[in-house]
């Protein structure tokens, strides 16, 4: 048997024989009354007491004998005879809860405070000292049991190192990885400040349905749901996009939502089927004004996270920086030394291009549709700097005002910032005639392709609502997973969404993960 195998039995044997101890130990507390209290309140964190007392003394502090009540899962634990040393975290924070037996009675202290495991969750009341290293600590005169854990925790200075793992099992990775849980600290933090803008520039947070009649959102495909009571088919939402400009149509002038959005589609390092997304709409606008907006968010966020969190990433900085902007054919000549602009301009060249690139051609497509998916497969990951990407066909941009009833040319831009498309905006097509046009056109194209079982529809409502009139407006969308995966210098999205979609794992795995464990 190859030596992997056999440590792998070695491990799974040690972890079973780990959990029975623990097991029998949860039984007989219980069997002593142990029932989970839940009537310990803190008065302190470990963050607030290592701050505040780092610059006591230690003679100071034994004057001014500051009682402490605290909780937290212990993490270290070092016993040395009559005393005891136990390290405790709560949240994000440790502090060494110093144990001498002769404050307790002798039972407890070898039955109960000894047989406490890594890993238990404990409250302590205690007072705040300095030991001869100078390390803060409480010295303990109460100590109980809140929860019992029934399984070893990873090794605390390694933590998990299986990445899978770290998505599956999301709650050891943040017990064991302090620098995780900063990541989704400053998550939110992000978020936060990203609504604080808003509402500094006068817009109205909002909330539209997360569940449609109908599919929509273009080429994407949505998840399919039954409503029991209506007998219905129903689909999760591609975008709230329709639905936030019915209510520029109904008065509102700046509103904005933070919303969570689905598309039935593949996984990637960029890609998750549940994803954020923040949709901003203005009256009397245009994609211009949407892209200077753009612009003081940005900056606005790099601002507070320089000045407030000392956090710094060469790629962020670049954001304070003049923004390049470049139109779609001028990016896919520079980034691509072997393609001429006249290369673009005839249906046969640009047909010769795809070949040479290994690229599908659909059947019926458009010029413009064939320098799209040129751009994207050769172009959008090279974009580092930050820059604005604009003139879209207008093939691709069913949503879009045209730049003039002459050309196919959206007044549209995408943002791009280390190789991920992070924003996508336009001025908003108003026009209610010419928008059925287009969607008629885009849901013929879809259902011919037969793709999915799903018939697809245009939303004859937002049409209707077009109809009462929606002021010139802009809109813009923007990919907040991939936003903070910038601000947080992250390779992967399923690394700033705590609980990203995975694939089902067969039986083999299911016993792989067992034995890491």
């Amino acid at each position: 048997m190859p030596n992997t195998k056999k440590y792998a039995l070695i491990n799974k044997k040690k972890i079973l024989t780990e959990n029975n101890i623990r097991k029998k130990k949860l039984k007989k507390l219980c069997d002593n009354g142990f029932n989970f209290p839940n009537l310990f309140h803190c008065n302190n964190t470990a963050k607030n007491i290592l701050l505040l007392y780092k610059k006591y003394t230690k003679k100071e502090l034994k004057k001014i004998n500051v009682q402490i009540k605290i909780a937290g899962r212990i993490i270290n634990k070092r016993v040395l005879g009559k005393a005891s040393f136990f390290k405790i975290q709560d949240y994000d924070y440790e502090i060494q809860i110093y144990i001498q037996s002769n404050n307790f009675k002798k039972d407890f202290y070898k039955d109960y405070i000894l047989e406490l495991d890594l890993g238990d969750i404990i409250s302590v009341v205690g007072t705040v000292f300095k030991t001869n290293t100078q390390e803060i600590s409480i010295f303990c005169y109460k100590i109980e049991l809140l929860t019992k854990i029934l399984h070893p925790l990873p090794d605390k200075y390694h933590g998990l190192q299986d990445q899978e793992l770290k998505y599956r099992k999301r709650y050891l990775d943040l017990i064991a990885n302090n620098k995780i849980k900063k990541i989704f600290k400053r998550r939110s933090k992000i978020l936060s400040v990203i609504r604080m803008f808003m509402e500094k520039k006068d817009f109205l947070e909002v909330e539209t349905p997360m569940i449609h009649s109908i599919p929509g959102g273009a080429n994407a495909k949505p998840f399919i749901t039954y409503h029991n009571t209506f007998n219905k088919k129903m689909y999760l939402r591609v975008a709230p996009e329709l639905y936030l400009k019915r209510l520029i149509i109904g008065g509102f002038n700046k509103i904005f939502e933070i919303n969570r959005s689905f598309r039935n589609e593949g996984i990637s390092s960029r890609h998750n089927p549940e994803f954020t997304m923040m949709e901003i709409y203005m009256a009397y606008s245009n994609y211009k004004d949407m892209m200077k907006l753009l612009i003081k968010l940005l900056k606005f966020i790099t601002k507070k996270f320089l000045i407030h969190q000392k956090f710094i990433i060469i790629i962020i900085k670049l954001i304070l920086k003049k923004i390049k902007t470049m139109t779609m054919i001028d990016a896919i000549i520079y980034f691509n030394k072997n393609i001429k602009k006249s290369d673009l301009k005839s249906i046969n060249n640009i047909k010769k291009i795809m070949n040479d690139l290994n690229l599908k051609i659909p059947l019926n497509i458009s010029l413009g549709e064939m320098i799209n998916i040129i751009f994207e497969k050769t172009t959008e990951k090279k974009i580092i700097e930050p820059t604005f990407i604009t003139n879209y066909p207008i093939e691709v941009s069913p949503l879009a005002k045209s730049k003039s009833t002459k050309n196919h040319i959206a007044e549209r831009f995408e943002f791009f910032l280390s190789g991920y498309e992070i924003a996508n905006g336009f001025s908003e097509l108003n026009d209610s005639k010419e928008q059925k046009k287009r969607f008629k056109k885009q849901i013929i194209e879809k259902n011919n392709k037969k793709t999915s079982d799903i018939n697809y529809d245009y939303d004859k409502e937002y049409i209707s609502a077009l109809e009462y009139g929606l002021p010139p407006t802009s809109g813009l969308g923007i990919g907040i997973d991939r936003l903070i995966m910038i601000f947080t210098n992250q390779k992967s999205i399923r690394d700033v969404i705590l609980f990203p979609t995975l694939r089902s794992l067969k039986k083999t795995e299911i016993i792989k993960i067992f034995n890491i464990l």
